[in-house]
Parts: structure tokens; sequence; C-alpha cells
């Protein structure tokens, strides 16, 4: 096939309507051709998204190129940064003549910028910190994360119910420990005559699960101020959408609560975010780097409940990109869902390696233009095969595409460059300070203490002598001739009445038959 009837092939496969993102340039025969745009439309960014690739083939950079081109546009984004290296989007690239070599191939020019970022944490790393509390969870998702039984799960529903009957805040995890021990030993008559009877075994097995998460530190994560979503979708004052950088680099040992804390973001962006529907443009972005952490340690509740909240959360306006090595690192449910597939090299060393190429290649649409078993080994660093969605929600041309270089620094900033950034922050202050205000731990141990002390004992003498003169005045009152007669003539009306039902019906029968 001729370029020219290539290029008109991928020219009008690539032209949209409304607004646009350029992703770089498309390739033929290895072959840039100039002035030849490979773009993505706006209105499908919240049909989701994959970027895969083996290591070093420039998949973060194509993530970096995507957030501040979103961000230009005025689309607000979340980042998981992992490794540590999407920093440098919030100063303008240095430029170098390698940069310029290749905008020039592309046909457009380049132009450095910045984009806005935030800083965000869970952990020890600098920024805001992000914290959510067990009420927030709720006990269904509390128990997915937990990954309990029907029964186990019954529980936690319980301890639920009687915090929220009784006006117990469950705000971090010893506040669930704290209320879990009680309705289990010391108000365990109370609960189980209101709400049923705790086995002892599930519980046991509920604390060992919910201390294995406390060992990668998810007592960090729940408590006070809970994060607001609404933080995430902000803008400068030049109306670009802010990059919200979540900076986990120290989590990769701790899979569960980044788990934990994803699907608590989802959920709560799809609770608390209006419909939307198919607008003109989304209204936030997720990008989760090295997305294998998340499917590879969650348990199967925990899948169920992404793969629910992925098909979903598209209607909220919100799109999700999967940042990972091998499409086969995600789940076949999830990978269906998404719209946008930017291919980086794989790299085929064993047998085992071509049939997982193979298997990669059948996720993109037929070609005549490519043979892509054979060009998924040979794509040069920032090379990829796209493709995506048009207007009309159709499939676009699979296009081998040159990408553009990010408009911002390809590498991580100094630490007083982000202390400069932290310092801009207009809601760092709010949620990094401490707050332990009175609820379920604090609540039942004074509770309990107030049981013990000599003065309550006292009172609870006097009330039951005050039951015991009663029982005797009711006794009294129940052993009179009088009274005897009452009950004997109210036992004889009523057996009465259930045998005559009875009798009515056995001869009725009996006349039947």
């Amino acid at each position: 096939m001729s370029k020219d009837t290539f290029k008109k092939e991928i020219l009008d496969g690539y032209e949209f309507e409304g607004e646009s993102i350029i992703l770089g340039g498309a390739m033929h025969d290895k072959e840039v051709l100039h002035e030849t745009f490979v773009r993505l439309p706006l209105s499908t960014i919240n049909r989701h998204g994959l970027i895969a690739g083996a290591t070093g083939t420039g998949k973060t950079k194509t993530l970096q190129i995507l957030a501040e081109q979103l961000s230009d546009k005025g689309i607000p984004s979340l980042l998981m940064d992992i490794k540590g290296d999407l920093s440098g989007i919030a100063v303008p690239s240095d430029g170098h003549p390698k940069i310029d070599e290749r905008h020039e191939k592309i046909g457009f020019p380049f132009i450095a910028d910045d984009s806005p970022v935030e800083f965000l944490t869970l952990s020890d790393e600098p920024g805001a910190r992000l914290r959510a509390t067990v009420a927030e969870f709720g006990p269904v998702l509390f128990s997915k994360l937990l990954d309990l039984n029907e029964t186990q799960s019954g529980i936690i529903a319980v301890v639920f119910k009687y915090c929220d009957d009784h006006d117990l805040p469950l705000l971090d995890l010893k506040d669930l420990k704290k209320s879990i021990q009680f309705v289990t030993e010391e108000g365990k008559e109370e609960v189980e005559k209101d709400y049923g009877r705790i086995s002892k075994a599930s519980v046991g097995t509920i604390m060992r699960k919910i201390l294995e998460l406390e060992s990668q530190d998810a007592d960090r994560f729940f408590g006070e101020k809970s994060f607001d979503v609404q933080d995430l979708v902000r803008h400068d004052e030049n109306g670009k959408g802010m990059v919200s950088i979540l900076r986990v680099t120290d989590l990769q040992d701790k899979p569960k609560l980044f788990s934990t804390f994803m699907l608590q973001m989802l959920a709560e962006i799809y609770a608390s975010f209006p419909e939307s529907g198919d607008k003109g443009k989304p209204k936030l972005a997720l990008f989760i780097d090295e997305a294998h952490l998340i499917f590879e340690e969650a348990n199967d509740a925990l899948l169920d409940q992404i793969e629910v909240i992925v098909k979903l959360i598209r209607s909220k306006g919100v799109g999700i990109f999967f940042v990972t090595q091998n499409p086969t690192d995600i789940p076949d449910d999830v990978l269906s869902q998404l719209g946008l597939k930017v291919q980086h090299a794989l790299r085929a060393f064993t047998a085992k390696d071509r049939k997982a190429i193979k298997l990669v290649a059948e996720n993109y649409p037929l070609t005549d233009h490519y043979d892509v078993d054979q060009l998924l080994t040979e794509l040069g660093i920032g090379e990829a095969l796209v493709t995506g969605l048009n207007e009309k929600g159709i499939p676009t041309p699979l296009v081998h595409t040159y990408l553009r270089a990010p408009q911002s620094r390809m590498d991580v900033l100094s630490d007083r460059e982000i202390d400069r950034i932290l310092d801009r922050s207009v809601i760092i202050d709010d949620y990094n300070q401490e707050i332990d205000r009175e609820s379920a731990y604090e609540i039942l141990n004074e509770r309990l203490e107030r049981a013990a002390s000599p003065e309550h004992n006292e009172e609870i003498k006097v009330q039951r002598g005050r039951a015991r003169k009663e029982k005797s005045t009711l006794e009294q009152v129940m052993s009179s001739t009088t009274t005897r007669q009452i009950g004997r003539t109210v036992a004889r009306e009523l057996t009465r009445g259930l045998l005559g039902v009875l009798g009515v019906r056995t001869t009725r029968r009996r006349r039947r038959y």
C-alpha cells in the first residue's frame, strides 16, 4: 500500500470534530509521516485506557504526555507515582536537540511548558496526607477488603450497626478493634439480645486479618481528616487542570495498603461525583502506574469491586488509565473496558514470551498495514502501537506512532523544588494536621472505666435492690386467689379459642374427605 493511501486512511480515522490532543505522528514502513497526527478525542477519555510495554520503552513518558496535555485542556488528573519519576511534570523541559529533531519529524514545534502540581502521600513522603475513616468504607467494602466469608462479614455488619445505633464513631482501626472486643465481651449480652449471637472463632479470624492490614501501616491511612475527592478536580488561575501526584515510592512492599487506597478512592469518587454522561471532555483522569500491584495482591472480592467500579465510573466523567508491562497483567473483564490502548515494545527472549506476544497482538484491531506480532518486538523507545475510540465509540485504526516528547522535565525534581511546590499548596496544612477526636475507642473505654468505679457498683446495687422489691410485690399480687383465678380464666379462654379454630378446621377436613 502506498504512503499516500495509508496516510489518507490514518487521517480519516484520527480527525475529530470536538477537542482532541496530539499523541504524536503516524509511521509507515518505520518512517514518520510528516504532519500525519495521531489524536485522541477528549470526549472519549472517560472510556479508560491502557499503557503497556517492557521496562525502558517509554511508558512513563507516555503517561506524562497524556497528563500534561489533559491539564492544558483544563482536565485535572491523579497520578500514582510509584517509581518517583513523575514530579518533573511541575517544571518546563530544559529542551534538547533530540527533542527538536523528534518534533521536526512529526511536524509541529516543541514548546516547553509545566503543569500545576499538588503532591499527595499515604506515608512519610512529602505532601498532603490522604486518609479515610473506617465508617466511610462501610461494612460491605471493609469485609471485602479483609476477604471475609459470609459469617465474618455478618459480624462486621453487626459491629457497624451497633456503633451507628449507639453514636460510636468508627474513625480508625483502634476504634474498630475496640468495638469488636466490646460486642464480644463486655457488651455481649446486650448485643446478642438485640442483634444476634456472635461467634468467637469468627471474631478471632477478623482480628488477625485486621492485624495483617496494620502490618502494612494501614492504621496510618484510616482516620481523620478524610480526604475530599473534590480537591482532585481543582484548576489553577490559568484554567489548567491540577495534576495531583500521589507519591507511593515506599509502598511497593505494601500492596494491601495500595489496593485499599485505590478501592476507597474509586468508590468515593463514584459516590460523590454527579452523573455527567459522555460530555465534551471528562471531569478527571486517573493514571495507575505499575497497575499489576493492585491486581496481584487483590482478593477475588476486591477484584470484583474494582471491575464493577471501572464499568460504572465513566458515567461520572472519570477516565482510568492502567500502566503496566504487559496487558495480561490486567484481568480480562477490566481489559475489555479500556477504549484507549498504547502498546510499547515487548521483549521476546523465550518461547513463552513469544506466545505472550501473540496473545497481546489479538487485543488490537485487525490491520493490513502492520505485522503486529513482529512489530511489537521492534518498536523503538518513544514509539507505540495506538488505537482508541472515535467520537462515535468506534475503534480507530491501529497505527504505529512516533510519540511527541513531554513538554515538562523528563526527570525528578530536587528536594528544594519539591519544597517550593509544597509551600504553595493551599490544602496541605488542612490535611496534615493531626486529629484524634473522641470516637468509639475513647467512649467505650470511658464506659468500661465507669462500670468498674465504686460509685457505679453502688448504683447497680441500689438498682438491683429496687428490682428485687418490685419483683417481690409482683409475686405477692400474682399469688393471690383472685389473680390465680384471672390467670386460669385467661388461659382457658386462650386455649379454647386456639383449639376451637383447630377443631373447626379438623371437622371441615373430615367432612371434605
